[in-house]
């Protein structure tokens, strides 16, 4: 089962400096258009594959979001990353919906 982690606790962790790997589990092209500081992305389906190259660290404290609190690709790629044996695995479930919501800022793609 995994666990989720509210936006108050998501910012303490990223300002105090805190490791965490920050998983967007949606298309490349939403990525794309702006996700959260510092994000990698992964689509939901695409977990089993990506995640022992894009995450080779099954120890990290891994936080998955996705667009909002009714967009489920995060549960499943945190399900999934969770059955790949990844032991830290934390889902925001208010997503970029709830970051843009209180004001922060979303970094955009760096160009090729």
């Amino acid at each position: 089962m995994t666990q989720t982690i509210t936006l108050d606790d998501l910012r303490l962790r990223l300002t105090a400096g805190q490791a965490t790997t920050l998983v967007e589990a949606l298309p490349q092209r939403y990525y794309d258009d702006g996700h959260l500081p510092g994000a990698i992305q992964i689509d939901h389906d695409r977990v089993r594959d990506q995640a022992p190259v894009r995450l080779p660290e099954r120890q990290a404290f891994i936080v998955v979001y996705c667009a909002s609190s009714s967009c489920r690709n995060s549960h499943q790629a945190a399900a999934t990353l969770v059955a790949l044996g990844y032991r830290a695995v934390h889902v925001f479930t208010g997503g970029k919906e709830a970051w843009l919501a209180a004001g922060l800022e979303l970094e955009p793609a760096r160009a090729a």
